[in-house]
């Protein structure tokens, strides 16, 4: 076999293993940092490994995913030789991402980016996913390696090495990628590495991104200088974040949550990914590992409603466009689907990529989401109130919109009444969730409300009778009197943290006894020193998988916003404050924080960042701040 075309576990990964600059270990989830471009993104780890990235968009194949598996899953990596101290940070105001070497010969920096240089629309936008890495010296004198070993299609396809005269094309059937560096590089199996030596106040330039012809005469080259898109791309950035119009308490953290929620943005259809990851674990060495690389309804509407209290209205602008077109093609029974892909696709079908070891061999990597078919009754509420909000705060919406809206609520007036299977996806059988029955109550309630701003023609009396039987089932079916507390399903003894959503919407006062002797069961049962778990799965199995996972990083800020609006402001801040220590020193958040205060989930979660922005909201007014 050809040494250019050996299969990538057979070879390259063997003589990786046998070198120590590889690593031993996984690197925790909070040990990377994110770039993108809105169309996908890089993490980027504190060793200067660049281990996930799907080319060319959020839901495409990975090209490097070593964060799945550190053997195979193809990863680019620039760092010292030797032991070094690392750290990361932003530059100010911009996703432009800053990895630090402290070596005892040196200080060496790598800055890390991706230029924004595609038009909105531009589906494909191949040839603009380039990743610019710029390393330099500013003191003392550091002797680099550079590894770059892509693995295509999840490390399914194999691929050629062509080096150039300034860099190498990594060929995969009809993909191909670039690695433009102006250091010699040497082949080794299906990569490429190179050595090189840089003092202080030296530099060295890297690109990699894709081509679209292998002999194309600018195959290694790039297509402008990478000081001029450093420029350009720090620029936009901190233009698009001065528009935020929070100026409270944490301005550093909102704008670092705005600023990621930008980069899950999809902007070629206005779409927003829940996070860029796949199958991180929510427990290690467990199954609870799912994709989330598409739009959810939910996830994208308290997304859009956390930008548009920050005043960022040409993202509410370009999701509604999206969204109206997901409207103009229901399913057949007249429902939305609980989630779409970024161009609004339908199919999602999930399947396991057996070859993968996953993240600190949490098995198994999957790949598409099976709970694209589940029946979610909530979503319409989410979908509702960010609607309302957005014609209040946005734009006002159009005529026909208001039509596909209004089909939406008469389905929820048919269909409210249905077990489903919630908020939390369980694959253990459905059931009367409660926060599906607020959320229904919350549809129609913003759906009657948007009525009568816009006077907009609606059956008023068919939606006010059903959002007020709603009502009055969940006081009396969601409620254990016995408990003393809301549950989180008919019947049950279990509490659930998304319960603390119920005065957040409006649908009960944060002051009413029943919602403040719920707060402190909840207080009592599932927070554990301020961090919040979902619910306790071992009472009955309900969810309908093996295992456990850690607190839910959203529960623990719809908590502080809980306890801001019932007037607990010492405890609301003071957790706050806890969970603020929670962050990756980038300020990002995964899904959920584990038992050690370890990041677990995919990451970064648009879900948590936006959370936190609504908490930091609210408490800050409380406790008397201007936003």
């Amino acid at each position: 076999m050809n040494e250019s075309n050996v299969p990538i576990e057979l070879k390259s990964f063997e003589e990786r293993l046998k070198d120590p600059f590889s690593g031993e270990h996984d690197q925790p989830i909070e040990n990377y940092g994110v770039i993108g471009n809105m169309r996908t993104v890089a993490l980027v780890s504190v060793e200067g490994s660049i281990d996930w990235l799907c080319y060319p968009h959020f839901d495409s194949p990975s090209v490097f995913s070593a964060i799945l598996d550190r053997k195979k899953g193809g990863f680019f990596k620039i760092a010292p030789l030797g032991k070094f101290k690392k750290k990361q940070l932003y530059r100010p105001d911009t996703n432009v991402l800053v990895t630090r070497f402290l070596h005892k010969d040196g200080v060496g920096e790598i800055t890390d980016f991706m230029p924004l240089g595609a038009r909105r629309g531009d589906l494909c936008g191949a040839q603009h996913c380039q990743i610019i890495r710029m390393v330099r010296v500013v003191r003392g004198e550091l002797t680099f390696r550079l590894d770059c070993f892509p693995a295509f299609d999840y490390a399914r396809k194999d691929h050629k090495v062509h080096l150039r005269k300034e860099g190498a094309v990594f060929e995969s059937g009809n993909i191909s990628l670039a690695l433009h560096a102006h250091v010699p590089l040497k082949k080794q199996g299906s990569g490429v590495s190179s050595r090189f030596v840089l003092h202080a106040g030296e530099a060295q330039y890297f690109s990699i991104k894709g081509v679209e012809e292998v002999d194309s005469e600018d195959v290694c080259g790039l297509k402008c200088d990478a000081i001029e898109q450093f420029g350009q791309t720090c620029d936009f950035w901190r233009a698009w974040i001065s528009k935020s119009q929070y100026r409270g308490r944490w301005r550093e953290m909102v704008n670092r949550s705005a600023l990621t929620l930008k980069l899950l943005t999809f902007c070629p259809t206005g779409a927003i990914v829940a996070a860029p990851t796949t199958s991180l674990p929510e427990e290690i060495e467990g199954k609870r590992n799912w994709d989330y690389r598409f739009t959810w309804i939910r996830d994208a509407s308290f997304t859009l409603y956390g930008l548009l209290r920050l005043g960022f209205t040409e993202e509410a602008d370009a999701f509604m466009k999206w969204l109206e077109e997901r409207c103009n093609e229901l399913n057949e029974d007249g429902s939305l689907q609980i989630m779409y892909g970024l161009r609004g696709e339908h199919h999602l079908p999930e399947m396991e990529l057996n070859h993968l070891c996953g993240w600190n061999n949490s098995r198994p990597v999957r790949v598409g989401n099976g709970a694209a078919g589940q029946l979610q009754l909530d979503i319409y509420g989410e979908l509702m109130d960010s609607v309302y909000l957005y014609n209040k705060y946005g734009q006002p919406i159009s005529y026909d919109l208001w039509v596909n809206l209004r089909r939406l609520l008469d389905w929820v007036c048919d269909h409210w009444m249905e077990p489903d299977e919630g908020i939390w996806e369980v694959r253990g059988g459905r059931r009367h969730f409660v926060y599906s029955k607020v959320m229904c109550w919350v549809a129609l309630d913003r759906g009657l409300r948007l009525a009568n701003k816009r006077s907009f023609p609606a059956p008023h009396a068919r939606w006010l009778k059903a959002r007020d039987q709603i009502y009055e089932e969940v006081m009396e079916k969601g409620w254990n009197p016995e408990l003393k507390s809301f549950v989180q399903y008919y019947g049950s003894t279990t509490l659930d943290a998304s319960t603390l959503i119920m005065p957040l919407v409006k649908f009960i006062a944060p002051t009413d006894p029943r919602m403040v002797s719920t707060l402190d069961h909840i207080m009592k049962n599932l927070v554990s020193d301020s961090l919040v778990y979902r619910y306790k799965n071992d009472e009955s199995n309900h969810d309908g998988l093996d295992g456990e996972e850690g607190t839910f990083s959203m529960c623990t800020f719809w908590l502080v916003e809980a306890l801001t609006r019932s007037g607990r402001l010492h405890e609301s801040r003071m957790i706050f404050e806890k969970m603020l220590t929670f962050a990756n020193p980038l300020g990002l958040y995964a899904e959920e924080v584990g038992s050690h205060g370890e990041q677990l989930g995919n990451y970064p979660q648009a879900f948590t960042h936006l959370a936190l922005i609504s908490a930091a909201h609210n408490l800050d007014k409380a406790l008397g701040g201007g936003i």
